[in-house]
């Protein structure tokens, strides 16, 4: 294939990629705030879209962020590439403190014992999402499904994290946005003065020329 990676990437590198991008994450956030700001929309879509992708991260659908903020940016009439690429706010070094404050927070509303440690918690993400493909296929094999653990984690883990990240998320959502209204806005304003400016340099340019010929075509 002519698009082909010469030297194919191995499973440890595309891991290792996810927690450490190449160039370092200062690299990526610059890219994704030089895509934000080059959007081809008003200021207030890619805001609200950026407020949409922000507030999904602190929501445990796991797997679902990016159709999630896609659909909420659709409904908020934002940018849904914005949205997109505002779940990068949800990666591997934030997560931590994202799973924490919302499960403490939803611990506390819903008068459950709080305290997670967050290995505690992606293992039992991950026994719930193992337990849940099993039980699928127990619909095709005949075999009994059993839901008593999924219920202890739902009710112990996923519904606190899903109450306590409503109000961080709002919070960061309402703050994503009006970070980015006026910085888009201030982008989209420079760049409309920087192609006016080359425009009207080109037009000097064409009309010196025209005149310059003129004189010629007399003689």
């Amino acid at each position: 294939m002519v698009f082909k990676r010469r030297n194919p990437k191995t499973w440890l590198q595309t891991i290792g990629h996810l927690f450490y991008p190449k160039g370092g994450w200062s690299r990526a956030a610059s890219y994704v705030m030089h895509r934000l700001r080059r959007l081809p929309d008003p200021p207030h879509r890619i805001a609200r879209g950026v407020a949409a992708g922000v507030f999904i991260c602190f929501t445990p659908f796991f797997g679902l962020h990016f159709l999630l903020s896609a659909a909420l940016a659709f409904v908020m009439q934002g940018n849904i590439i914005a949205a997109l690429l505002a779940t990068f706010f949800g990666n591997p070094l934030t997560f931590p403190f994202i799973a924490t404050i919302s499960l403490e927070l939803g611990s506390w509303m819903m008068g459950t014992p709080g305290g997670f440690h967050l290995e505690a918690v992606g293992r039992a993400f991950s026994q719930a999402s193992v337990e849940l493909w099993q039980n699928f296929g127990a619909i095709f094999s005949g075999r009994e499904a059993d839901w008593q653990r999924m219920g202890v984690f739902y009710r112990g883990v996923f519904w606190p994290y899903l109450a306590g990240g409503m109000v961080p998320g709002v919070v960061s959502g309402v703050i994503a946005y009006y970070l980015t209204l006026p910085a888009v806005t201030a982008y989209q304003k420079r760049r409309v003065k920087r192609l006016q400016s080359r425009f009207e340099k080109r037009r000097a340019k064409l009309t010196k020329s025209g005149a310059a010929q003129e004189p010629d075509r007399l003689l």
